[in-house]
């Protein structure tokens, strides 16, 4: 290994290392629940019971190129909870004819809301470890969760993709999910 490269690896390393304390520092002072700084699920709060509401939920497009958005009844639910109902409808397997493009297993942890509309959604590995890769694919599976959140709950008004409780550089290697991303309805077809 050139000794270029090492330095590159070195530098990119440190700024990791650095970021990830950056972000751990903001979550405690910014009050994040510790749930997700320690990787341990939030508490839910029951949905009411009986009760629903139509949400859009989006599945991959007969093509494979772009996004479905389809009205579905979703369990209503106080506040923030509602979030975490809308990203439970979405990530289930889907019914024929529709493809999910949440990778099977995945399964949500938590989310949490800022005040400044900037939605956590905590999911476990099976969301990185089963993801089939490629660009398509990856932006189909982030923007299918950032758009059901932000299209469906007018707070939320960006989503940033958490791993197992961490923050991920990316999904597959193609979408940057160090921040928040915002809706992106240039996919919906």
């Amino acid at each position: 290994m050139s000794s270029r490269r090492a330095v590159i690896l070195v530098g990119a390393a440190l700024f990791m290392v650095v970021a990830g304390a950056v972000v751990v520092a903001w979550m405690l002072l910014t009050g994040r629940p510790a749930s997700l700084i320690s990787g341990e699920p939030a508490a839910a709060t029951a949905a009411t019971p009986g009760r629903t509401i139509k949400a859009r939920l989006f599945y991959v497009s007969p093509d494979g190129l772009g996004l479905t958005g389809v009205e579905r009844e979703v369990p209503f639910a106080e506040g923030a909870e509602q979030a975490r109902e809308i990203v439970n409808a979405q990530i289930a397997p889907a019914a024929e004819p529709l493809v999910s493009a949440v990778p099977p297993g995945t399964a949500l942890r938590a989310v949490f809301v800022t005040e400044r509309g900037d939605a956590y959604v905590d999911l476990s590995k099976e969301a990185a470890t089963a993801h089939p890769g490629g660009t398509m694919n990856e932006l189909l599976t982030v923007y299918t969760i950032v758009n059901a959140l932000t299209i469906n709950i007018p707070a939320v008004q960006s989503v940033q993709i958490l791993i197992d409780g961490k923050e991920v550089v990316t999904l597959a290697g193609h979408v940057d999910l160090r921040r928040p991303l915002a809706k992106n309805l240039s996919l919906v077809q």
